[in-house]
């Protein structure tokens, strides 16, 4: 799970992968949030996806947490 929190933004972002399909699950900190499936070709396309959307986040400023 990831989480990022500055000035007035709580948010939690979580990500897995489930098969060929990329799964999201985000919102505010304290809220059930939305969740997402996206589904790809192969296990080996949606690895590279998941690899990517958690470099953008890690980008944005979101920090792991256990």
């Amino acid at each position: 799970r990831y989480e990022f929190s500055e000035g007035s933004s709580n948010k939690y972002w979580e990500v897995w992968i489930e098969g060929t399909a990329v799964v999201t699950h985000y919102g505010r900190i304290g809220t059930d949030g939305q969740q997402t499936m996206k589904e790809y070709d192969s296990p080996a396309v949606a690895k590279k996806e998941y690899d990517k959307l958690v470099a953008s986040k890690e980008k944005k400023g979101y920090e792991l947490v256990e």
